[in-house]
C-alpha cells in the first residue's frame, strides 16, 4: 500500500462492554486487510460506567436511563448491532437478561496480558464473552476462566485480581486518555496524532488509510 518506513501506529481507546468498539475494530480490521497495511495496534482502557456497582445492571434499563432512549429505540439499536455483527462475523446475542458490568478488572487483566504480548487476544475474548456468551464480567472466577481459555495462567490471573497490582497503572492510563479529550469510545488514534471517533465503517476507514498513506513521512 505504501513505502512507510515503519508500521502504522494505531491506538484504540475502548471498553469491552462497548458494542461500537468491537464493531469499529472489526470494520477497521477489514480496511487494514484490504489495503495490506502494516500496522502496530495498541489497546487502551476506558470505562463507560466507572460507577457501576459490582452487581451490574440490566442492559436495557441502563441504556434507557443513561441515554433517555425508549424501549423501542433500544430494541432497534440492538437489531442494528446484531445485523452489523453478522456482516463482521461477530455474534451479538442480546437477551432480556443481558447486563452491563463494571469493567475495571477486565482492564487490569488486559494490562497484565499485554506484558505477555497477549493483550489483544484477551481483549477479543472479553468482547465475545460479554456480547456473545453473556458472561458476568464482574465475577473474578468468570474473568479468570476467560483468561485461561486463551492459554493464560489461571493462577496468575487470579493473583493479578486479588492483589490489584495493575490498578494504579490502569487508573493512570485512563486519566491520561481523558486528559487528552477522550470522552467517548471507540477512539482511534493513527500515528499518535490523527484522532477518529466512533465506528466509521470499513469504507471510511479505507479512505482514512489512503489519506494517511499519502502524507509525507514524519
Amino acid at each position: 500500500m505504501t513505502d512507510r518506513p515503519e508500521p502504522l501506529r494505531i491506538d484504540i481507546v475502548s471498553d469491552v462492554v462497548c458494542p461500537w468498539c468491537i464493531v469499529g475494530y472489526r470494520q477497521l480490521k477489514q480496511a487494514l486487510d484490504a489495503k495490506g497495511t502494516d500496522y502496530d495496534l495498541h489497546w487502551h482502557p476506558f470505562e463507560l460506567n466507572p460507577g457501576m456497582p459490582a452487581s451490574g445492571q440490566n442492559m436495557s434499563e441502563h441504556i434507557m436511563e443513561k441515554y433517555g432512549s425508549t424501549a423501542a429505540e433500544s430494541e432497534a439499536n440492538r437489531k442494528r448491532l446484531t445485523d452489523l455483527g453478522k456482516e463482521l462475523d461477530f455474534d451479538f446475542s442480546f437477551g432480556p437478561d443481558t447486563r452491563m458490568h463494571n469493567t475495571f478488572n477486565t482492564h487490569q487483566l488486559i494490562h497484565w496480558a499485554d506484558t505477555l504480548d497477549r493483550g489483544h487476544d484477551l481483549k477479543q475474548a472479553f468482547f465475545s464473552a460479554h456480547f456473545t456468551d453473556n458472561a458476568d464480567l464482574s465475577d473474578t472466577d468468570a474473568l479468570v476462566k476467560i483468561a485461561a481459555s486463551i492459554g493464560l495462567d489461571a493462577t496468575e490471573a487470579h493473583a493479578v485480581l486479588d492483589d490489584q497490582r495493575y490498578a494504579e497503572a490502569v487508573r493512570a492510563e485512563e486519566k491520561f486518555w481523558t486528559s487528552q479529550g477522550i470522552s467517548g469510545v471507540p477512539a482511534v488514534i493513527f500515528d499518535r496524532k490523527h484522532l477518529v471517533t466512533g465506528a466509521q465503517g470499513a469504507e471510511n476507514y479505507g479512505s482514512i488509510l489512503d489519506q494517511l498513506a499519502a502524507l509525507p513521512a514524519a
